[in-house]
């Protein structure tokens, strides 16, 4: 087109495209967008019958602009693999994947690995068109296993296609170098974020200016838009693969150090913050602290990982800030490893030391290793000694009468709890006050002085109103177990159903866990076996997720007596002889001491069964390890009627013998082992059975040994 005098090349296309009607399509307007921005605004001025379609990278910023950011294509539910063809993402997957290996096909070996490897690459179409085409050289698990290095991997695309779309890497790359040196800057420095993070956050790392660039890469979407977290704060979300190229480039720009360093600064703070909201706070105050770490658990997980490398004194001071939540979570007994590594690089009886006693004690204990529980405190106890009377002291001495009272020492028990409530007072520490009571109270309790008790508990839950929701809900389920004792159920029942409730709406785990077991207790003793076993099956699923074997080995006991209610006599020894051989194993009393029909109930089932299938019954409990218990518990409270036994002809002898070996709470090398084979011949007999069955998981095999009697 010719210029006019005086008219702009613009604005004569304009006058020409005003006497028709007509979309015009303008691509990648990211590399030119000033100038793509100056067309687009002469030519809508110029012709009212144009529209301009428009892809770019951000937004061109002109009047009569409306904007729709395009979403990566939808994902599987990795919760629910067996629909997980019907995602876009799969279902591109699944076609390209067929044009580089015409043998290629979803199935149930294939499909699960594809849904993980899409997820893993975001719903990006060119990743999964690049992932896809190296299908054929190395099959999807082996694919998965390499997506860490996406950007080696990922290469090759179609040689005709712009340079940008040949490799994974280029692609980003192009939208990198978009960006002026700040906003590069300020990308580099926030892919240090594993997950969600606020725009304070941001700027605490990277520097108070960021702001007006994360809002740019907003628009670049190299950020996603912020979303509400479980806090309701706005967060700013980025993808797993810019993620991992930021992070290369962070690497090489040497700022790593210094992101890292500048996001322990910020983490520390808030995980404290939070902490003074759970601790002193009740109701919607302990709620929100409590979404507040919910929101931020990537990111602490992460500054605690790199603590433990680089700064132990840092990792402990964190630790303490969120062991409470961590206590409410049920995620105290995850913990204990990195806890007791930490714990021997620092000084015994410095501050961080002593609070990672605390937790190591207690986590020892919800995890039923009372002689681990019992060492820690002891060697707090002994190195605050000679202090003046101090926090420590009394949380050490509690500990240690909670140790010794579940190793059936009451005495002992009761003489611990008495001066750690002296040392609580003297010092005035409401907290120290509360475990100590409850220590009393419980060692009265197994004393059968329940008067005693039920007297220790209403001061415990006096002392409780004056500090947080959490030790409330604590006093409810001592309170529970008093007032069993003393065979006021019905006080019982409603003590323990305000504290359950109670409980729930705070996301309160750990108390949820110890409540249930008492109100299925409450549930039997009148006779309500379909509401026991309901709330027996939430209380294994509360102990399994969290790790609370004590919980666990008392919720075994009890599916024993549910069984045993419902006239299923072997499944009740089978769980009893569980139970006993559980608790002998980790040196615990016996879990069926509190019941004083323990004998009766035992000798029923015996004589029910005769002495033949009662002593198999028992042979197969006393042999199973804590998962198979667990899993069996779960199996025998599943609502409705059981399942039907497996027909396991599809399966050589060879993995029938496997499988019974994983149910037995086998891993893979001690199979091998056994088996005098291969690891890799195991695991090719278990993708194998796998495949046959449709059981994915360990758990899923080991309940499929379970119903099919292999166990």
């Amino acid at each position: 087109m010719r210029d006019l005098p005086g008219v702009s090349a613009a604005e004569a296309l304009g006058r020409v495209l005003a006497r028709r009607q007509l979309l015009l399509v303008l691509d990648n307007c990211e590399h030119v967008i000033g100038a793509a921005a100056e067309l687009c605004a002469v030519l809508l001025s110029a012709a009212d019958d144009v529209r301009v379609l428009a892809t770019s990278r951000e937004p061109l910023r002109v009047s009569g602009e409306a904007r729709y950011r395009l979403a990566p294509l939808a994902l599987p539910d990795l919760d629910d693999l067996a629909n997980a063809a019907r995602a876009e993402a799969v279902a591109l997957f699944a076609d390209r994947a067929r044009n580089a290996d015409m043998h290629f096909a979803l199935d149930a070996q294939t499909g699960p690995v594809v849904a993980r490897v899409v997820t893993r690459l975001d719903g990006m179409p060119l990743a999964i068109e690049l992932a896809a085409a190296r299908v054929e050289a190395l099959g999807a698990a082996q694919l998965l296993d390499r997506l860490d290095d996406r950007f080696a991997l990922l290469t090759g695309g179609d040689r005709l296609a712009a340079g940008r779309q040949r490799s994974l890497a280029a692609m980003v790359e192009w939208s990198y170098q978009l960006l002026d040196e700040t906003e590069q800057r300020v990308f580099r420095l926030v892919s240090i974020f594993p997950g969600p993070f606020t725009l304070e956050a941001a700027e605490a790392v990277a520097g108070a200016g960021a702001g007006p660039a994360v809002l740019h890469l907003v628009d670049c979407s190299l950020l996603s838009p912020p979303r509400a977290g479980p806090d309701g704060r706005s967060r700013y979300g980025m993808l797993e693969t810019l993620r991992g190229y930021g992070a290369g480039l962070l690497a090489q720009a040497g700022e790593q150090d210094g992101a890292a360093a500048a996001l322990a600064g910020w983490a520390l703070p808030v995980a404290e913050e939070a902490a003074a909201g759970l601790e002193a706070g009740s109701g919607e105050l302990e709620l929100a602290a409590a979404r507040w770490l919910d929101a931020e658990d990537a990111t602490m997980r992460q500054v605690l990982a790199r603590a433990m490398d680089h700064d132990t004194a840092t990792a402990l001071r964190l630790a303490a800030a969120l062991r409470w939540w961590w206590f409410l979570r049920g995620r105290l007994p995850d913990q204990y490893p990195w806890l007791r590594e930490a714990a021997g690089r620092v000084e015994p009886g410095s501050d961080g030391w002593c609070a990672a006693q605390i937790c190591l004690g207690w986590t020892a204990a919800f995890s039923a290793d009372l002689a681990g529980s019992l060492g820690h405190f002891t060697a707090l106890r002994d190195a605050v000694a000679d202090r003046p009377p101090c926090p420590a002291l009394a949380d050490a001495l509690a500990g240690r009468s909670n140790a010794l009272r579940e190793l059936r020492q009451i005495p002992e028990a009761a003489d611990d709890a008495r001066r750690a409530l002296a040392v609580a007072r003297e010092i005035g520490y409401p907290f120290g006050e509360l475990v100590a009571l409850a220590g009393l109270s419980g060692a009265a309790n197994a004393a059968g002085d329940h008067d005693d008790a039920l007297q220790l508990t209403r001061q415990a839950a006096q002392v409780a109103a004056g500090i947080s929701g959490s030790l409330a809900r604590v006093c409810s389920y001592l309170l529970t177990g008093v007032l069993i004792g003393a065979g006021d159920l019905a006080a019982a029942e409603r003590v323990s159903a305000a504290g359950l409730a109670q409980a729930r709406d705070a996301g309160d785990l750990w108390n949820q866990g110890a409540l249930l077991p008492r109100i299925v207790d409450l549930d039997l003793r009148a006779g309500r076996v379909e509401d026991a076993s309901a709330h027996l099956r939430e209380g294994l699923q509360i102990a399994v997720r969290t790790g609370a074997r004590a919980n666990l080995l008392n919720g075994l006991y009890h599916c024993g007596i549910v069984c045993a209610a419902t006239g299923r006599h072997a499944e009740a020894l089978t769980m009893w002889a569980a139970s006993d051989a559980l608790a002998r194993h980790e040196g615990l009393s016996d879990p069926s001491w509190f019941d004083p029909r323990r004998e009766e109930r035992r000798r029923k089932g015996q004589q029910a069964l005769g002495p033949g299938r009662a002593r198999a019954a028992e042979e197969r409990g006393a042999a199973m390890s804590w998962d198979t218990a667990a899993e069996y518990a779960l199996m025998l409270t599943a609502p409705g009627p059981p399942a039907a036994a497996p027909e396991l002809g599809k399966l050589s002898a060879r993995e029938r013998e496997l499988v019974t070996l994983v149910a037995q709470g086998r891993t893979d090398a001690q199979i091998a082992a056994q088996l005098s084979i291969s690891v890799r011949t195991v695991r090719s007999h278990l993708d194998r059975t796998r495949h046959k069955t449709g059981c994915r998981r360990r758990a899923d095999l080991t309940r499929l040994a379970l119903q099919a009697g292999l166990v």
